[in-house]
């Protein structure tokens, strides 16, 4: 299986079980949307010959410059969308997939309309007792 597959299939595991995410090809890319409409993250395999795999995720004002300024060999600032703060993960190094797990939650507690971001985290609670 090549990287840009178990990439897939992680991203698949990690952003399915969100209320109403689901996944289609977008600008030849597997991405992953909120509602049908809103973007949650991109899959990118070999982007314009960038020869990797990488996630494209919305982050937080700031993290982007933070995350990569501390790991440039992990987080880069993506074409398009670099500009509006979203951040580029390498996943063909080995990535941890409960850091990227994370950040796909984050990006949707940003992109998600308030009655879905308040049923995420009822069903969280749920979890936890």
């Amino acid at each position: 299986m090549t990287s840009h597959a178990r990439a897939l299939e992680q991203l698949r595991r990690i952003c399915t079980p969100l209320p109403e995410v689901s996944e289609r090809l977008s600008h030849g890319a597997p991405t992953f949307f909120v509602r049908g409409k809103t973007t949650l993250c991109r899959l990118h395999d070999d982007h314009h010959g960038a020869h990797d795999t990488a996630l494209w995720v919305p982050a937080p004002p700031g993290v982007q410059e933070q995350l990569v300024e501390a790991e440039p060999d992990r987080f880069f600032r993506p074409p398009y969308v670099g500009h509006r703060g979203w951040v580029g993960v390498h996943l063909d190094v080995d990535p941890d997939w409960d850091e990227v797990a994370a950040m796909v939650r984050e990006a949707y507690l940003m992109v998600a309309p308030v009655t879905l971001r308040r049923r995420l985290e009822s069903e969280s609670d749920g979890d936890v007792t």
